[in-house]
């Protein structure tokens, strides 16, 4: 069942047009019926042309408001049809006061009693009082109306724009997530197919190895691409949720690289660091190492890792001059940019320089707890 409150809500919201189509079929029944009746003591050709004048100006409401309120008021004194000057008056009220609220006020009071004066010929302090009481009553509707259209407006443009920040927002959380799985990727990746190069090049610069040097170095080429791919795997299904299982093994990396037949020599540990602050410190020292090989294969490295909750944590890796040529290096430094970028957003800094022997330095600097710096870093990228 289609009441008057729905019917009037459809014409609403099908937008200003239907709207003042509308209004212009509400004003030519009022004036058929004006002249059917008649409203007004005048000839019923009078009554029809006022009425049919001001029913023409509604459609310009908007436009002209003052002007359709005039011809309105006018026609209401000679054809006794209200309409079209209730809605000049009413859609000429704004949000708020002014100069044209005023002159709406004063030709609204005009109008009603012009009315009365075609009609008996003499104006009565009954009839002003009506009058008044009649235009603000249409003109208050009017600004009520007005207000709320504006506030519903404002409110949808500060949804609209919510929507769009929420949408930056998620496009900017989606780019930094992909740019940190990338870095863990490159950490994993850069770190372990190293290694595996390290075992084939041994084995291939000594074909006539030992059978059971062969086979020793295969197993470990074998366990450290399982490696590469179960860390992998943890990267895609874990870094996700924003934490990583289990405490980072210094220890075991730098035996990694020793059974490789690599110099390296440990200085401290991290079991004493909180889990974020462990995390960065292992991959500064897995990044180093892979630099070490790839630009002083066969120089003894040294990694060393020392710090207190007063002063933070310093992590060294220092190798010296490689005696034999290096292997070709592939990539444009990328590793290093994402570790200082890493690095930046816990509080930390990093730092590379050519060694005092002539090798290489790579140093960087810490929080002692930096979980509290990354897990806000974290929030801000999500939003």
């Amino acid at each position: 069942m289609v009441t008057y409150r729905n019917a009037l809500r459809r014409v609403v919201t099908l937008g200003p047009h239907a709207i003042s189509a509308a209004s212009v079929a509400f004003c030519l029944v009022l004036a058929i019926l004006a002249v059917r009746v008649p409203w007004a003591p005048l000839p019923r050709v009078v009554i029809a042309s006022a009425g049919l004048v001001a029913t023409g100006a509604v459609w310009f409401r908007d436009r002209w408001p003052i002007a359709v309120t005039a011809i309105g008021a006018g026609a209401y004194a000679l054809s006794g049809n209200p309409g079209p000057l209730l809605i000049g008056l009413f859609s000429g009220a704004g949000a708020r006061l002014g100069p044209r609220f005023a002159a709406l006020a004063a030709i609204g009071v005009a109008g009603f009693l012009a009315q009365q004066w075609v009609g008996d010929g003499r104006f009565s302090t009954d009839a002003l009082l009506s009058a008044m009481a009649a235009t603000a009553a249409v003109l208050v509707a009017g600004g009520y109306t007005a207000t709320r259209r504006e506030l519903t407006r404002s409110l949808r443009e500060r949804a609209e724009r919510a929507e769009t920040e929420r949408h930056l927002r998620d496009e900017q959380a989606k780019a930094a997530e992909r740019g940190r799985i990338a870095r863990e990727m490159h950490d994993v990746l850069a770190h372990k197919v190293t290694l595996i190069s390290l075992h084939a090049g041994g084995l291939e610069v000594n074909p006539g190895a030992e059978s059971a040097r062969i086979e020793r170095e295969a197993a470990l080429i074998r366990v450290t691409a399982q490696e590469a791919l179960e860390e992998l795997r943890k990267i895609v299904g874990v870094l996700r949720a924003g934490h990583d299982d289990g405490f980072p093994d210094l220890r075991r990396l730098v035996e990694s690289w020793t059974s490789a037949g690599n110099a390296v020599t440990l200085h401290g540990d991290l079991g004493t660091l909180p889990v974020a602050t462990a995390r960065a410190a292992y991959r500064l020292v897995q990044e180093g190492l892979t630099n070490a090989h790839k630009h002083a294969a066969g120089a003894p490295v040294t990694v060393s890792v020392t710090g207190s909750p007063q002063d933070g944590v310093t992590i060294t890796v220092t190798n010296e001059r490689s005696l034999r040529p290096a292997a070709r290096p592939s990539g444009a430094g990328a590793g290093l940019v994402g570790l200082a970028e890493r690095f930046r957003l816990i509080g930390g800094t990093v730092h590379g320089a050519p060694g005092d022997a002539g090798g290489w330095r790579l140093e960087g600097r810490l929080p002692w707890d930096a979980s509290a710096r990354d897990t806000h870093d974290q929030d801000a990228a999500g939003g």
